[in-house]
Parts: C-alpha cells; structure tokens; sequence
C-alpha cells in the first residue's frame, strides 16, 4: 500500500489528499448519509456541548421522538469506547440531532428527504448561532490530537460519499478549497492562507 506523504502547515500535520483530491457535497447523491452512518456519534468539545445546550431549545422540535427520549436520559453526549467524547446517537447508529427535511420543518433549497443537522437546520432559519459542531462541518476531515497539541489533518475515504468525489472533480473544487469556512473556523484566515500556498506550490510541482 502506497503511503500518504504527510505535510506541516503552521504547525498541523496534513494529509497531502486534503490539498489534491477534487471534493463537493452531493445531497442529491448521498441524502447525508454521514448523519446516520457509523457506530458513534460525532466528536466534540466541552466548549461545544456548552454552545449545544444553549441552541438545544431551538433544535429540539427538529428532533425524533426517540432522540428527545435519548437526550432526557443520557445527555447530548457520552464518552465512547476510545475515552473520545461525541454526541448521542440513536439505536447505536443516528446522531441525535439527524433532522429528516421533511414537511412541516422543510427546507426548500436541499433534496425533500434529505437528513441533515438539527443543529444546523435551527441555524439556518436564524433561531439559534450555533451551525454544528466542527467535527462536521470539516467531514470528511478528520482530525486527530497527539501529545504535546500537536494536531493532524486526514481525509476520510467513504463509499457514501463517492457522489461528492464525481461531483468535486465535475466542478474542480479541491477538498480544502470546499472546505475554506470551517477550516478558517477551526485554524484561522492567516493559517488557511499559509494552506493555500502550499496546495499552490504542490499544484504547479505537479502540473
């Protein structure tokens, strides 16, 4: 198996995948399958369970009935089998705040049907400041924390999302440009800025 050539970038490791491959959400393809596929809910900070709390009133009528019950028990997150702390999830499989776009809440813009975020869904329509937690808004980034605060960057191949990969290539849209606001969110406009000469260097290496 070929290695994946790892690259610094103001002090975070960073797949060279997140700089080369061609990326795009395709709901119409995928209907957010990444909402409720997997065996744990999504990573998440402290400071994010505190802005979740606050935005939860204006998520809940978005949620299931069975999510509410699992919230009133346990919380909107739990600490999982790698001591990681993430939201709840439903049935060992959707994510609490999963949000189907249907009819009263539909949002007229995205696929009829399609699951998407809570969270986000009440953001959108202005009734809470919290989009989502940044876990999310960076997948299929994931991120990883080693010791001393060192952090590194990894894309996350998925069937699921092969739609976004055909679309993305379509459109030209490299993986860290679709993903400029929550990169910016997370690291900074100086540090995207220094992410984006490197993808330049590598572009022009490469062509």
């Amino acid at each position: 198996m070929n290695q994946i050539p790892i690259l610094e970038v103001g002090g975070v490791l960073i797949s060279t995948q997140i700089l080369t491959e061609r990326f795009c959400c395709d709901l119409d393809a995928c209907g957010g399958a990444c909402c409720v596929e997997g065996d744990a809910g999504a990573p998440v900070t402290l400071d994010e369970v505190g802005e979740i709390e606050t935005s939860l009133d204006a998520a809940w009528p978005l949620m299931s009935a069975t999510a509410q019950s699992v919230v009133e028990k346990q919380g909107i997150a739990y600490t999982d089998v790698e001591g990681e702390l993430v939201t709840s999830i439903v049935n060992g499989k959707d994510c609490v705040f999963t949000y189907y776009n249907e009819a009263p809440h539909e949002i007229t813009e995205l696929p009829k049907g399609c699951c998407l975020c809570a969270l986000e869904a009440a953001c959108r329509a202005g009734k809470s400041r919290f989009m989502k937690p940044i876990s999310c808004a960076l997948y299929p980034i994931r991120e990883k924390r080693f010791g001393g605060g060192l952090v590194g960057l990894n894309y996350h191949r998925w069937a699921i999302c092969e739609g976004a990969l055909k679309k993305g290539r379509k459109l030209d849209i490299p993986l860290y440009r679709f993903l400029r606001e929550p990169l910016i969110r997370r690291f900074g406009k100086n540090w995207y800025a220094e992410l984006c000469e490197v993808a330049a260097l590598i572009e022009s290496r490469d062509s």
